[in-house]
């Protein structure tokens, strides 16, 4: 799965909000902030590791999860290259209302 699609569930958000709180978390300290089961918190959990958004540690019985960074920062490339897009549109569409703006001064309106 590819890390918009693993972002699309709210839930995965929300336990990606709360690694990036908190840092290194617990499944079971995950479990613990949603009412759903934690068997479910561990489907979402293993979507995230297989979306590369989050690594895990085993450490005896527990399992430690924290934000992959590397695919973070790949994802805020991409939010930031859409944001220059969207900004050259704007300023194309501020030139042609300024432009259009001129030709109603000049015409006399």
């Amino acid at each position: 799965m590819d890390m918009f699609s693993a972002l699309a569930d709210p839930n995965r958000r929300h336990i990606i909000e709360l690694l990036a709180q908190n840092g290194q978390l617990s499944s079971t300290a995950i479990s613990a902030k949603f009412s759903v089961s934690a068997p479910a918190i561990s489907q979402h959990l293993k979507v995230l590791r297989e979306a590369k958004l989050v690594k895990m540690e085993k450490r005896a019985q527990t399992h430690l999860y924290q934000i992959n960074p590397e695919k973070i920062e790949e994802l805020e490339v991409w939010v930031q290259k859409l944001g220059r897009m969207w900004d050259a549109r704007f300023e194309r569409l501020d030139r042609v209302l300024a432009a259009e703006k001129r030709k109603l001064k000049t015409h006399g309106r």
